[in-house]
């Protein structure tokens, strides 16, 4: 039966897939365009608005000023932004042989040993506190507390991957320890990786994660020069991870939107001689934020996109 076409079957077929081919190109550079990278073309991240007072002289809080007040944009990547490629998890087993630090921020019991924690001591550029309080939702739920639990689901994680997991602090201290002992508990520890685990007290409508990169720091007894390009890595791959797990946005308020934040004056980095990072897994002083950081099924899941990034960062 004619279909009313001049052209044979076969060259009708031909074209049929020669349009079909050109499609799937045009769908293929589309998304690339809307998946590539959003820092700058040397890879380096947007730099964050200039430090105001901090909160938290010796630890991880920082009252910048707002780079951006808008609402926090949804996650521009899920995929490991080191490597590109879609997360395949890590078997049981897979960390054997490996150490990380895990370095929960403050102590739920510094609050009551105030003369003890403000003792300065030396982070190679400059002397800091020996540590801080932290910072607390407007509830009361105290940062401290946040960074134990996320670092003990982190703990269980990574042991079930065969990794040996050591702690700077367990909640069994009095307080402290200091930032300086902090960074030595990795480097004593030959860490492969170290990680502090904090939570921001910034302004209401700042929201989303950050993760704090040592900068180069060499006077006194601090030396990053070694630590600066490892730390880099798993800086960005523990970003990409607590983006693909938690959902949360990189911060809109610190690191031009790309969640990497570069700082030379936190003692835990400057001190470190192991690759190290923070991690500021939201701000505790805006509502949205605060009702994830208080939820223990997302506390879980913060824990979870951290052990990713370390995995990745191990098993590269």
């Amino acid at each position: 039966m004619s279909n009313g076409s001049t052209f044979p079957p076969h060259r009708r077929l031909r074209g049929t897939l020669v349009i079909a081919l050109v499609a799937l190109v045009a769908a293929g550079v589309a998304g690339w365009l809307i998946w590539r990278p959003t820092s700058g073309g040397d890879g380096e991240p947007r730099r964050a608005a200039p430090p105001g007072p901090s909160t938290s002289a010796s630890g991880s809080k920082s009252s910048q000023e707002p780079g951006n007040t808008e609402t926090s944009k949804n996650p521009k990547d899920p995929k490991d932004p080191a490597s590109g490629a879609p997360h395949k998890g890590n078997p049981h087993g897979s960390l054997k042989g490996k150490v990380v630090m895990i370095d929960p921020g403050h102590n739920p019991h510094n609050r009551d040993h105030g003369q003890e924690i403000a003792r300065l001591v030396d982070i190679g550029n400059e002397r800091k506190e020996c540590d801080t309080t932290g910072t607390s939702t407007n509830d009361g739920y105290a940062e401290a507390a946040f960074t134990l639990d996320v670092a003990r689901r982190a703990r269980t994680l990574l042991q079930d991957q065969g990794a040996k997991v050591v702690f700077t602090q367990d909640g069994d201290r009095p307080y402290g320890p200091c930032v300086d002992e902090r960074a030595a508990a990795g480097n004593k520890a030959h860490a492969d990786a170290a990680v502090s685990i904090h939570a921001d007290g910034s302004g209401t409508g700042n929201r989303g994660f950050h993760v704090i990169l040592p900068a180069r720091v060499t006077a006194g007894a601090a030396d990053t020069s070694p630590i600066v390009a490892p730390s880099r890595e798993l800086g960005e791959r523990l970003a990409g991870r607590f983006v693909a797990v938690t959902g949360s946005a990189p911060s809109n308020y610190i690191g031009g939107d790309t969640g990497l934040d570069v700082r030379s004056d936190l003692g835990g980095l400057n001190l470190s001689t192991v690759p190290k990072v923070f991690i500021e897994c939201g701000n505790m002083r805006d509502a949205k934020d605060a009702a994830q950081l208080t939820d223990p099924k997302w506390r879980q899941k913060a824990a979870r996109g951290i052990t990713e990034g370390i995995a990745d960062f191990l098993t590269r």
